[in-house]
């Protein structure tokens, strides 16, 4: 009986052509949608809950959830204040606690905002590597790739022959003539060896199949499969095994990010010294 009121209510809340009771307050009327112990869900509430483009039988389950937990989140905050005694439910000072954080943080934020600097250069980013290497160590295994998948429907042997041919040299030549076979041939091109992945973004890719990684690639520098809708053809350049140091150019935007943090520390620790010292001058402050 219950789950069918609510059906009921929430369709009477989706359909804006028809009317419902209203509840005013001031100078605003509010349409109520559920009610608990004197408390009221407003429609103004379930804006934004429904994401744009779902159908109509989920935007009818979303919106039945979402009244049916406020429903059980009153039923226990009633169950809760008849069961608590008052210094139990007396959360003043946790209250001001965190208040008085969240004034400090966004305050910190806005100073952080203004005032970091936020330009990082390709110098400063190879002196902090250099200086931290015993921290840039390598987690898995990752490679540096081209590879080309082409649909098994056209992977003609004078296609895989040809593309495998250029897929394996070095020659800048030969790697455009490559991209503009795939473009024209509809095959997929990974052309971009300069950048590190790891081996199991990789497998996620190319369907490789192998339990001692570092074996494989000690092994091969050309790997050719197939499946039932790719042959897929990869040629390694370059490959680092887990343990080892990780490069440079793999942890670029990591290092920028501790660079980042780091300054917003000091940054941090900066200003509250100088606040500090500003407010013992002007004796805005006693310890008894």
């Amino acid at each position: 009986m219950r789950n069918k009121s609510l059906f009921r209510l929430i369709l009477l809340v989706l359909v804006l052509s028809l009317t419902s009771c209203k509840y005013f307050s001031g100078n605003k009327h509010e349409q109520i949608v559920a009610e608990c112990y004197g408390q009221y869900l407003y429609k103004s509430d379930l804006q934004g809950l429904v994401p744009e483009g779902t159908t109509a039988n989920d935007s009818v389950a979303l919106t039945k959830q979402f009244i049916d937990n406020w429903i059980r989140g009153q039923i226990m905050l009633q169950q809760a204040e008849k069961n608590l005694t008052e210094d139990q439910k007396d959360f003043k000072d946790q209250l001001e606690t965190y208040r008085n954080s969240l004034i400090i943080y966004a305050y910190e934020s806005e100073l952080v905002r203004q005032k970091l600097d936020t330009v990082i250069t390709d110098q400063q980013i190879e002196e902090f590597y250099k200086s931290n290497q015993v921290n840039f160590q390598l987690r898995e295994n990752i490679v540096r790739v081209n590879y080309v998948k082409i649909p098994a429907v056209s992977a003609k042997p004078d296609l895989v022959k040809k593309a495998a041919r250029l897929l394996k040299s070095s020659k800048s030549d030969d790697l455009d003539e490559l991209a503009g076979l795939c473009q024209n041939s509809m095959l997929t091109c990974a052309l971009d060896d300069e950048n590190w992945i790891s081996f199991d973004a990789l497998t996620r890719e190319i369907p490789i199949k192998t339990d001692d990684q570092e074996a494989f690639l000690e092994s091969r520098t050309f790997y050719e499969t197939n499946d039932s809708l790719f042959v897929y053809l990869v040629n390694f350049k370059e490959y680092k095994t887990k343990e080892g140091v990780s490069p440079l150019s793999f942890e670029t935007e990591n290092i920028r990010n501790l660079i980042l943090n780091r300054r917003k520390i000091e940054l941090m620790d900066r200003m509250q010294e100088e606040i500090f010292q500003e407010a013992l001058k002007n004796k805005e402050f006693t310890i008894y």
